[in-house]
């Protein structure tokens, strides 16, 4: 399982949110990039960034920092947070970044984002899928930072993209995000018994290397952690140790 570090910038600055909530803010650093050089250090290979001002505003207000990041860590960028058209793909990716996410879009707009997926490849996109489960445990999907949830069932909106190739997936309980409360096993280990080849993305929730044993027993491809890496709930060590065991 291929473990990926997240980074989440406001204004500059290495952040973290409770439930995607701008109240509810934790701030780590004012020197992103020094945070993705100590995450290069733990052998990752690649770095989830989020711009939250962008996803906020739609303004690429951290650009200059995620250029950075991208030129000075050698980790494979993955970049999320108001990518809104075309033209802003292309620019990201001249800027170095590996891939970009997209969410409300595919949400809202899927004739765009398909047309994305062609134009771009489905190697460079990732659609970030991130759901509440209703009183049945259903996974709908959230749209707008989290604050609308869709009537669109998760596998719904998966089904919809199967036609273009669709090859990442990142999904989040966004119940569990940011709250250390452990991942959701069961949602993601129904995503891939639903869609096998998909290389889901695990988000949310994730406490310790115990989290990241037990996504990886349970067969999931990649897994997101930010908080629990920032607070040094997992060691440089334990990382080391579980990749090598990957």
């Amino acid at each position: 399982m291929n473990v990926i570090p997240a980074i989440d910038l406001q204004d500059g600055k290495c952040v973290r949110l409770l439930q995607g909530d701008f109240a509810r803010r934790t701030e780590y650093s004012d020197d992103p990039a020094a945070v993705a050089r100590q995450f290069a250090g733990l052998a990752a290979t690649d770095l989830h960034v989020v711009d939250l001002d962008g996803a906020r505003s739609g303004d690429q207000k951290n650009r200059r920092f995620v250029a950075a990041i991208a030129g000075e860590s050698q980790l494979a960028i993955q970049l999320g947070g108001g990518i809104r058209s075309a033209g802003t793909l292309a620019a990201w990716f001249d800027a170095g970044v590996a891939r970009c996410v997209i969410g409300s879009l595919a949400v809202t707009e899927p004739a765009t984002v398909r047309d994305w997926l062609g134009r771009f490849g489905p190697e460079r996109i990732v659609l970030a899928l991130d759901v509440r489960l209703d009183a049945d445990g259903t996974p709908r999907l959230t749209t707008h930072g989290w604050t609308e949830t869709s009537a669109t069932t998760l596998t719904e909106c998966i089904d919809a993209y199967l036609t273009t190739g669709l090859e990442r997936v990142l999904c989040t309980d966004v119940s569990r995000d940011g709250a250390l409360a452990g991942p959701n096993l069961d949602l993601y280990a129904s995503v891939l018994q639903r869609y096998p080849g998909l290389r889901l993305q695990a988000s949310g929730g994730i406490r310790d290397v115990a989290d990241l044993e037990a996504l990886r027993a349970a067969g999931i491809p990649e897994a997101i952690t930010g908080r629990a890496l920032l607070d040094g709930r997992i060691s440089a060590e334990e990382l080391a140790r579980f990749r090598q065991n990957a």
